[in-house]
């Protein structure tokens, strides 16, 4: 399933936050608790437009509706499988991975601005998807485009909550995304999807490429098939 939209505004990811407090497997936020992260945001944005920076899945479906969008790198922060997630995309027997922004280095993306008029509609779109917990910290930052730099809201990785994934190695991810898959898909599907997405722009993140080549050997030797 992907999200849309739609899916996200008539409750998804809510039912699925429900069910993992009922598991046992998540403590989500509350809706207080998500508007209240927005607005502290929202206050500190450092021009009248608001840019919202993709790095993973937001990248090839967005599901929020916006101007325009530009390619852009950002500096200072570098992409990587750093969250572990026991539904979506894993189970709770095998977690699966997903991608979050770790401090060093830099990132190749996408910036999508928001209509002015519906800046606080699309971000609760983006704050249901980004934010069913606190494993992400919404931050400012400044990115590269052709046309200049731009502030925009990214979600970096929270080191300090316990689904925190640090510095997995290549075989460890891997070996994780081949296998795991949940009610949104697999693993294997959200990294092949982001890989392709990249790629579609003319961007390359060879360290995703190298972890997709690895994902499909185990898969082969597995048996199962790729995505």
């Amino acid at each position: 399933m992907v999200l849309s939209r739609d899916s996200i505004k008539s409750g998804l990811v809510q039912k699925m936050m429900d069910q993992a407090r009922e598991l046992g497997l998540l403590e989500p936020w509350t809706d207080e608790q998500r508007l209240e992260s927005r607005k502290q945001v929202l206050a500190e944005k450092p021009s009248d437009d608001v840019w919202v920076f993709a790095y993973g899945s937001l990248i090839w479906n967005p599901a929020f509706h916006f101007e325009t969008s530009k390619i852009c790198r950002l500096y200072g922060y570098h992409r990587a499988f750093c969250l572990w997630t026991p539904l979506g995309r894993g189970s709770p027997e095998n977690p699966g991975l997903i991608l979050g922004l770790e401090k060093g280095g830099s990132c190749n993306g996408m910036v999508f601005k928001l209509h002015r008029d519906k800046v606080e509609e699309e971000l609760d779109v983006v704050w249901t998807r980004e934010m069913p917990t606190g494993s992400y910290v919404p931050t400012w930052v400044k990115v590269t485009t052709e046309d200049g730099p731009v502030n925009a809201i990214a979600f970096v990785i929270d080191p300090n909550q316990p689904r925190y994934a640090c510095k997995l190695s290549v075989e460890r991810a891997a070996q994780s995304i081949a296998t795991a898959s949940g009610f949104l898909g697999s693993s294997a599907e959200y990294l092949e999807n982001t890989v392709v997405a990249l790629e579609k722009l003319g961007l390359h993140d060879h360290k995703l490429k190298k972890i997709l080549k690895r994902v499909h050997e185990v898969q082969a030797a597995n048996g199962s098939a790729t995505t």
